[in-house]
C-alpha cells in the first residue's frame, strides 16, 4: 500500500513543467536557498520567444552550468590527503611498476600531480553514465542506497522524489552535477598527460553533447582527434523513442602537433598475421607439384570465404613468386588538377619494350620514385603495354591501417569474467581496450584509468605487453563503491568494487601467463587514499589551544608506519611511486633506500653517527628524517652539518 502524500501541490514546479513542454530550450537548472538543484526558467530566453528583435543583453559563446565555478575551485584546492601503502593487498610489491589506488579519484588526481605531471601517455576512462541517479561522484564514498539517493538529489528535503517516475529517466535528469563531476577531474587529468599524450573517454547518448563541449574547453577544439561510434549491435529495448544501439569513444590529444610527431594514429591490421600465415602454408606447396597460379586461385578462394576480413584486407588476395602477399594499387595522380609535366613520363613494358598508358592526370609519384619502385619490383604491369601499370603493395610493409570512426562489436566479456569467477556487470571489452592501447602507446608508457571499475584496462595492458613486450605500466584508480547485498558479488564475499578489481587483475595475469608464458609485470602496488600522516594541527592550527598542543608529543599520527611516511614523502616531493626500494638495519635503525639511493630515509627515534655516515655514503639526492628523532635542537643541527660535510648536494627534509 502506498502512503498518501499530504504536502500541498507545488504550483511553481507545475508551471515550470508546462513552460518546458512548450519551450524546452528555456528550461535550465539552478540551486534554491537550501542549495538543492531545481529546474528553473531561463527568463532571458523565454523573453526572446515573444520578441521579433534581439532582446537586451550581451551574447557570447559559452557553455556553463550550475556549479561550474565551484568545480574549477575544487580542482584547484589543495588536498591534505595522502596515499598509504597496502602491501598485503598487493602482488609482487617489491618489483612491480604498476599501481592500484583505492579512493576518491578527485583526491587521487591531486596527489599524483607532482609525481606524474606530464608523464602519462594514455588516459583511458569509462566514467559513470548519467542515467538520472546512478553515479556516486562526487558524494562521500561507501554509502548505502538511501544515502546515495539523498546525495544525488533524487529526493527533496521532504523525502519526496523530485520528479515523477515517468519523467525521471528523460526530462528529470540533472546535468549540472554530472558536468561538475567530470569537469574537475578532466582539469586535473590534463596536467598528467604527456605532450604527445591522449585521452579516450567512453560515453553514451545522455551526456555526449555536454562531454564534447567540456573536452573542447579543457583540451582545446584543435586537439579533438575525432569520435569513434561503437555500434554494439544491440538496440535498447526500453527506449521510448529511437532505440540507441551505439555508444561513443571521444579521443583528444594533449597537443595534436606533438602527437603527430610520434604517432601516426594507426592500428595493426587485425587479420594480417593470419593472412600471411595462410599464404606461407599455400606457397610451400609449390614444390609439391602445385603451380603459382593454382596456389593463387586457392588463396583467393580462401580470402573470399573469410567473413571476418575487412574490404582492405580482402584486397590482399595474391601471392608473388617470392611468397609475398600483395595487392595492386592505382598510381594515378590523386588530385583533380593535373600533375606537373615530369609526372607524365611513360613506363616501358618489360616484355614488349613499348610505352604503357599514363593516367589522365599523371602519375602519383615523381620520376625518381617511379625509378626506385621499378628497381624494387614494386610496379605491376599487364600482359602487354595496353594496360596502365599499378603499384604493388606488400602486406608485410602495410601491417597497419588508419583507425576508423566506426567500431562494430556486439559482444561482451561477461562469459570470460564468469570463467575467471569475477562477478561484474557491463565491463569494458578487453579486446577493444587492447586495440587502442597498442595503437596509441609503446615502450614503457604509462596508462591511467581513474574510473577503473573491474580493471579492464589493467587486463588489456597485460595482454598488450604479452603480445609485443613493450613494458607498459598502468595506474588504476577506483572509489571503493559498496557492493549491494542482493548481488552475486556480495554472495561471493566481495564488499566493495576494489576487491573485485584487484582479484580480476590477479586472475587475468594467471590466465595470460598460462596461455602465453610471457615474462611481463603481473604485479601491482596497492595504495589507499587516507588522511594525512601528520597530526591535524599542521593543517588547522587555529583549532588548537596551547594546552592541547602539549598532548601532541609527535607530529606523526600513532597508527602510521615507516612505509606510510616514506611514500607520503615521495608524494610531497613529486617522486613516482613505482620505483624499487629496500630496507636495511644499520646500528639498530631501519634505513630505507628508494630508487637505488636517490632517496634515503630513517624514521627511528635515535640515530647514531654510524647511521648518518651510512646514509651519507649513498650520496642521495634527498634524505628524510623524523623531527622527533633528535634529542634537542643541538642534536638536529649536528646531524644536518654532518650531512652537509659528507654530501653537500643532498636535500634534507624533516617531518
Amino acid at each position: 500500500m502506498e502512503k498518501s502524500k499530504l504536502e500541498p501541490q507545488n504550483m511553481a514546479d507545475d508551471n515550470i513543467a508546462l513552460i518546458g513542454e512548450l519551450f524546452p530550450d528555456c528550461i535550465t537548472e539552478c540551486r534554491d536557498e537550501k542549495g538543492n538543484l531545481r529546474k528553473a526558467v531561463h527568463m532571458e530566453k523565454l523573453q526572446q520567444k515573444f520578441s521579433h528583435v534581439v532582446t537586451a543583453g550581451e551574447e557570447s559563446y559559452d557553455f556553463t552550468w550550475v556549479g561550474k565555478k565551484a568545480a574549477l575551485v575544487e580542482a584547484n584546492t589543495p588536498t591534505n590527503k595522502t596515499l598509504r601503502p597496502v602491501v598485503e593487498e598487493s602482488k609482487d610489491w617489491d618489483t612491480t611498476e604498476n599501481l592500484y589506488i583505492e579512493g576518491d579519484n578527485l583526491e587521487t588526481l591531486k596527489l599524483l600531480q607532482a609525481g606524474y605531471q606530464g608523464a602519462v601517455r594514455l588516459i583511458y576512462i569509462d566514467p559513470p553514465y548519467n542515467t538520472g541517479h546512478d553515479f556516486i561522484y562526487p558524494d562521500s564514498f561507501m554509502m548505502d542506497d538511501d544515502a546515495y539517493a539523498w546525495g544525488t538529489g533524487y529526493f527533496d528535503e521532504d523525502g519526496n522524489v523530485n520528479y515523477s517516475r515517468e519523467n525521471n529517466e528523460a526530462a528529470g535528469r540533472y546535468h549540472s552535477d554530472w558536468c561538475s563531476m567530470i569537469y574537475a577531474r578532466l582539469m586535473l587529468a590534463r596536467n598528467l598527460m604527456a605532450d604527445d599524450g591522449l585521452i579516450l573517454i567512453n560515453m553514451d547518448e545522455h551526456e555526449i553533447a555536454n562531454l564534447q563541449k567540456i573536452c573542447g574547453e579543457i583540451f582545446g577544439e584543435s586537439n579533438d582527434l575525432g569520435t569513434i561510434v561503437w555500434d554494439k549491435r544491440n538496440p535498447k529495448g526500453d527506449a521510448m523513442g529511437i532505440s540507441c544501439q551505439h555508444e561513443y569513444i571521444l579521443v583528444y590529444a594533449r597537443s595534436r602537433s606533438a602527437l603527430t610527431k610520434r604517432c601516426r594514429m594507426q592500428r595493426p591490421k587485425k587479420n594480417a598475421e593470419m593472412i600471411l600465415k595462410k599464404a606461407a602454408q599455400l606457397f610451400a606447396r609449390i614444390g609439391e607439384g602445385n603451380s603459382l597460379e593454382e596456389v593463387n586461385a586457392e588463396f583467393a578462394s580462401w580470402i573470399h570465404s573469410r567473413k571476418e576480413l575487412s574490404g582492405g584486407e580482402r584486397a590482399y588476395n595474391r601471392i608473388d613468386g617470392q611468397g609475398n602477399v600483395y595487392r595492386p594499387v592505382s598510381m594515378a595522380w590523386p588530385n583533380r588538377k593535373k600533375a606537373p609535366d615530369e609526372y607524365f613520363v611513360p613506363l616501358l613494358h618489360p616484355l614488349t619494350g613499348k610505352p604503357c598508358p599514363v593516367p589522365e592526370r599523371g602519375w602519383r609519384n615523381p620520376p625518381a620514385t617511379m625509378k626506385r619502385l621499378l628497381e624494387e619490383g614494386k610496379i605491376l604491369f599487364g600482359k602487354d603495354e595496353t594496360t596502365i601499370p599499378n603499384s604493388k603493395y606488400l602486406l608485410k610493409d602495410n601491417m597497419y591501417e588508419k583507425i576508423p570512426s566506426l567500431l562494430y562489436y556486439g559482444g561482451s566479456d561477461t562469459e570470460m569474467l564468469a570463467q575467471m569467477h569475477i562477478p561484474f556487470d557491463t565491463p569494458k571489452v578487453v579486446n577493444i581496450c587492447k586495440e587502442h592501447i597498442r595503437s596509441f602507446t609503446g615502450e614503457g608508457d604509462i596508462i591511467l584509468d581513474f574510473f577503473s571499475g573491474s580493471a579492464t584496462v589493467a587486463h588489456a595492458v597485460m595482454e598488450a605487453n604479452a603480445e609485443d613486450h613493450a613494458g607498459r605500466r598502468y595506474i588504476m584508480v577506483q572509489i571503493p563503491e559498496t557492493i549491494r547485498e542482493a548481488s552475486e558479488a556480495y554472495r561471493q564475499g566481495y564488499r566493495n568494487i576494489c576487491q573485485i578489481g584487484r582479484d580480476r587483475i590477479r586472475r587475468a595475469g594467471e590466465k595470460i601467463l598460462a596461455e602465453t608464458g610471457a615474462e611481463i609485470d603481473y604485479g601491482f602496488r596497492v595504495f589507499r587514499v587516507d588522511e594525512s600522516n601528520l597530526q591535524e594541527v599542521f593543517y588547522s592550527a587555529q583549532a588548537y589551544t596551547q594546552s592541547m598542543l602539549s598532548r601532541l608529543v609527535s607530529p606523526v599520527k600513532e597508527d602510521r608506519t615507516d612505509l606510510d611516511l616514506l611514500f607520503g614523502c615521495l608524494i610531497n616531493w613529486g617522486v613516482p611511486l613505482s620505483g624499487p626500494y629496500r630496507s636495511t638495519r644499520i646500528d639498530g635503525c631501519m634505513v630505507h633506500d628508494y630508487n637505488n639511493g636517490k632517496l634515503v630515509a630513517c624514521f627511528d627515534e635515535k640515530m647514531t653517527e654510524a647511521v648518518v655516515k651510512a646514509m651519507a655514503e649513498k650520496k642521495p639526492r634527498r634524505v628524510v628524517l623524523r623531527d622527533d628523532c633528535f634529542a634537542d635542537s643541538v642534536a638536529k643541527i649536528n646531524v644536518m652539518e654532518r650531512f652537509r660535510c659528507l654530501t653537500p648536494e643532498t636535500q634534507i627534509k624533516v617531518i
